[in-house]
Parts: structure tokens; sequence; C-alpha cells
């Protein structure tokens, strides 16, 4: 019951965030003309609320579902609390393959930038596995490499960004995060992969509760270890990997809302992953809404706001693993 509670409690917060993120900015919007929108009546806010706020809310939401996911699955699969798609690199190959075609190829076209950044996180992805075949490595030796792959990719970032300093400024806003500018376009590009793959995560939350024993535990209860660790951070890397190829690198949504969840739920995935995406979701909105209200009319880019949210809860997190292994 509590479960099921927590969930719903979730999910209309969700909606509150959706709904003050339409309202708030430069220029404020009315409940009334927010309804007439949704009703698709004419009114003095259509054009702010209908093309420019909407499709933000609706991207950000969906980016935190993508993320919060992708930091259930890898802490799990690492056993690692602190894991997330920043631990095993992912964010970090898909900002220097951003980056790369923001410096090198500025005349691209639009759908260039997410294109690059989904492929550099699979870049990365491959570097990971490729290591973990050479090396043999625990899941726990997992995250110390994707740390190395992560600041590799982030010195080829630093370089982009020393070498063409004239370029700075659009490649620093994505670098941080932001949901600017997000429209129609980039929400009907980022939904059908949201939609097909937030589905299998939730179908494999059997696997992921098994894998919680221990791969010897898992392999007598007649799991393929191997193949399903494998599949699962495929899974991971795909979300994590569009979501930040729609909104750019931003951090600690993956990690923090995955341990929100597992505070009130607890470690069973079935309840786990929706309650995560949810917390992931709320995170972004808030995030975005924080960085409209606080320098009006300029804007904080969001993932600077999430990690101003999630930094003191990251040190929480650090202090009582340190804690429980003294």
């Amino acid at each position: 019951m509590k479960k099921g509670i927590s969930i719903a409690v979730a999910s209309l917060l969700m909606v509150a965030l959706a709904v003050a993120s339409v309202r708030v900015g430069a220029v404020h919007v009315s409940f009334g003309d927010i309804w007439s929108t949704l009703m698709r009546e004419p009114n003095r806010s259509f054009y702010i609320v209908y093309e420019v706020r909407m499709p933000r809310a609706l991207v950000g939401i969906l980016a935190g579902f993508g993320l919060a996911v992708a930091g259930v699955i890898l802490q799990g699969l690492l056993r690692n609390p602190l894991a997330s798609p920043d631990v095993i690199g992912i964010t970090k190959g898909a900002g220097f393959t951003a980056a790369t075609v923001l410096f090198l190829f500025p005349k691209s076209p639009s759908f260039a930038l997410p294109v690059a950044a989904f492929a550099g996180a699979f870049v990365a992805f491959g570097l990971l596995l490729l290591l973990s075949r050479k090396l043999t490595l625990t899941p726990a030796s997992l995250a110390l490499v994707g740390v190395a792959i992560g600041a590799i990719f982030q010195a080829g970032t630093q370089y982009l960004i020393v070498k063409h300093p004239s370029d700075i400024s659009m490649a620093l806003l994505w670098m941080a995060g932001s949901m600017w500018s997000r429209n129609w376009s980039d929400f009907f590009s980022l939904l059908p992969w949201i939609a097909a793959l937030l589905p299998v995560a939730w179908i494999s939350y059997s696997k992921l509760n098994v894998m919680q024993l221990g791969d010897d535990a898992s392999a007598s209860l007649g799991l393929n270890v191997v193949r399903q660790r494998f599949w699962l951070l495929l899974l991971a890397v795909g979300l994590a990997g569009i979501s930040v190829s729609a909104v750019g690198a931003i951090g600690f949504v993956g990690l923090i809302a995955p341990h929100i969840a597992r505070s009130i739920v607890g470690n069973r995935y079935q309840w786990l992953i929706p309650l995560a995406a949810l917390i992931g979701a709320d995170l972004m909105l808030l995030g975005d809404c924080l960085g409209r209200v606080l320098i009006v009319p300029r804007e904080i880019p969001v993932g600077i706001m999430t990690a101003v949210l999630g930094a003191p809860y990251f040190i929480y997190l650090l202090r009582k693993e340190r804690l429980r292994r003294s």
C-alpha cells in the first residue's frame, strides 16, 4: 500500500511541477491561459505555453525518466550505491562527441548533435566492455574503469574548449545540461526511445532482483549472469545516451533519484524502477523551474540546478557509505 501511495504522490508532484514549469519564467502565465491552450482555444499566452514551455517540460520529464532508470540499472548491476551514467563514462562520452560536432562542424544540421551524443555514449560503453573482457573485471572494478574512461573523454572536451575559445558559449551551455529552446521536434525524437526502453527496463525487474544475490547465487538459479549483465548495461547506456542527447550532460539525476526511491520502497525493482523514474522527472522539472525564477529574465541551466540540489545529498551518501564500512 505504501509503495502504491508513493508512486501516486510522485506522479501528482510531477504534474504539479509540470504546471509550474509552464507558468513560471520571464513571462508569467495564468492557469486560465494554460487551460485555454490545452483546449486549443486562442489566448494571449498560446505561443509561450504551447510552442515554448510545454515541449520543454515534456522533454525534461522524458529525460528524467531515462537518466533515473539508467542509474537504477547501473547501481544494481555494479552493486555500487554511487554508480550513475557519469560513473561509467557514458555522459562524458556523449559530451565529447557532442562538443566535437559543436566545435568542428558548427554548420551541421540540428539532428547531428543528438546523434553524435548518442554515438558517444555507445563508444564509451564499447570501451568499457572491451576493457572488462581484457581485464576480467568485477562489477566494482567496472566503476573504476568507467571513471578512467570518463576522464579521458573529459580531457578531450577540455582540449576542444581551449582550442576553440570563440565558439565556447553553446558548447558550455550544452555540457552544463540545459532545456533551453527545446521544442516539439526534440520531444518527438525522444518519445519513441523512452517509450520503447522503459517497459523493457521494467520487465527486467526479476533479473535485477536475482542479480542482487551475487553472481554465484544468480548462476545457481539458472541465470546467465554475463549475458544478462551485458544486455542490461546496453539498456542503461541506451536510456542515458538518448536522454543526454536531448538535454545535455546533466549529472546527479541518475545518482540521486534511485537513492531517494530506494529509501522509500526498498530494493524490489518492480517498485524501484517506476518510482525512481518519476523522481527523476520531478528533479528535472524542479531544477528547471528554479533555474528560471532565480535570476529573471536570465536562466540558470538545469544541469547546474540539479548539481546544486544533488551535491549535498551526494556528500551525505558518501558519509553514510563510509560509516557503514567502518
